[in-house]
C-alpha cells in the first residue's frame, strides 16, 4: 500500500512511537557530547543510567534524527522506519552481548545497554507493525483492504460485514478466485446474484457462478 489515507488513527501511533523514541535517543547522545566522552574507548562512562562513549553517543544522535525525520513524513514511512530500527536494536542486543567484554566492544555496552536496546526494539516494532500485521484485522484497516484489492477508505454505502466475509473465504484461497466470485452462496428471491463488493466492483446482475444454480 502507497500510504495510509489522510490523519487516519494508525498513522498517529507510527508518528508518535518514532517521535518519542527519537528525541530519548536525541538527548541520551546530546548528553554524550556534552560531557565529552572519549570515542572508542571499551570502558565506557555513565550517562543516564547507561555506559556510552563517544561513538554510541553519535549512532544515537543518527538514529534518533532518522526516527525523527521519519515520524514527520508519517504513513507508511514511519511505519517502517519503526520495525527497521527495532530490528536493528534487537540485532545490536544480541551483537554487543557476544563482544560486551572483548576488546571489539567499540560502543562500551554493558548489561543494562542490552538490555535497553531489546527494550527500545521491541517497543519501535511494536509501534510499527501495529494495525497491520494482526490475522483478526477488521474490514475497515487500510492494510486489510489493500490486501484484498480494495481502496483504503470505506467507500460510501460499503457493507463491511459482507466484506469480512468475502475476505474470510478467499483469504487462504486468493490466487484460484481472487474475487470470490464463485464463493457466496448467497442470492435474492429473484435467483439473481447479490452485489458483491470484494476486489472490485459491484458485481449487481452478476451472471450465476457455477456450482450456484438459480431456484
Amino acid at each position: 500500500m502507497s500510504g495510509l489515507p489522510k490523519n487516519h488513527k494508525l498513522g498517529k501511533v507510527y508518528r508518535y512511537g518514532g517521535l518519542i523514541t527519537g528525541l530519548a535517543l536525541l538527548g541520551f547522545g546530546g548528553l554524550g557530547f556534552v560531557n565529552k566522552l572519549d570515542f572508542f574507548t571499551t570502558d565506557g562512562q555513565q550517562i543516564a543510567g547507561l555506559s556510552s562513549n563517544g561513538a554510541l553517543s553519535l549512532v544515537s544522535v543518527v538514529v534518533g534524527v532518522c526516527l525523527l525525520a521519519c515520524s514527520l513524513i508519517g504513513g507508511n514511512t514511519a511505519s517502517w522506519a519503526n520495525m527497521f530500527f527495532g530490528g536493528a536494536f534487537m540485532l545490536s542486543g544480541l551483537v554487543n552481548l557476544t563482544v560486551m567484554r572483548t576488546d571489539l566492544n567499540f560502543l562500551a555496552f554493558r548489561m543494562s545497554n542490552v538490555i535497553f536496546s531489546f527494550v527500545v526494539g521491541t517497543a519501535l516494532m511494536t509501534f510499527g507493525m501495529y494495525g497491520r500485521v494482526s490475522g483478526t484485522l477488521p474490514p475497515d484497516n487500510p492494510y486489510w483492504r489493500s490486501r484484498h484489492g480494495l481502496p483504503p477508505e470505506v467507500q460510501e454505502g460499503e457493507d463491511l460485514e459482507l466484506e469480512a466475509r468475502l475476505g474470510a473465504a478467499t483469504d487462504g484461497d486468493r490466487g484460484v478466485d481472487p474475487h470470490n466470485m464463485a464463493g457466496l452462496g448467497r442470492h435474492s428471491a429473484s435467483g439473481t446474484p447479490m452485489p458483491v463488493l470484494s476486489g472490485g466492483p459491484i458485481l449487481a446482475g452478476a451472471p450465476p457462478q457455477p456450482g450456484h444454480e438459480q431456484h
